[in-house]
């Protein structure tokens, strides 16, 4: 079921502010799908994703792999019958500011501020697919 990424239904909204791990894919370089566990933040406002990781992770290598114009991805999550997945183009930054934000928003929805990392960086999703069913 397809949904509006900027303007989602009250239950999907609550549904991606709720405790959940999701998993992130990404392309490897030879096109096969990387698929992993992370906690995820979705500002539909602004029309992104955010993941915090560290630079070296293989997530990270994979959406600069891709090139400037980033990586085409996708995150999901379910719980029991309810799902959503949210899709859009992946870069990386590294700004101290966008870090700190994405942290916050981390901490907001997950109940727990991570530990320092001075290697942290952040997965940055501009969105342009909505799906799920809350």
């Amino acid at each position: 079921m397809a949904v509006d990424v900027t303007n989602p239904d009250p239950e999907y909204l609550a549904f991606w502010r709720e405790y959940h791990l999701c998993t992130l894919t990404t392309p490897r370089p030879d096109g096969s799908p990387h698929v992993v566990p992370v906690g995820v933040t979705y500002d539909p406002e602004a029309g992104l994703a955010r993941v915090i990781t560290n630079k070296n992770s293989r997530k990270v290598t994979n959406v600069l792999a891709a090139g400037p114009d980033g990586a085409r991805v996708a995150v999901c999550q379910v719980d029991r019958g309810r799902w959503a997945t949210l899709e859009g183009r992946a870069t990386v930054r590294t700004e101290p500011d966008v870090v700190d934000d994405a942290v916050r928003r981390y901490a907001e929805r997950y109940g727990r501020t991570p530990a320092p990392n001075p290697g942290r960086v952040v997965i940055e999703i501009a969105l342009d697919r909505a799906l799920g069913r809350a």
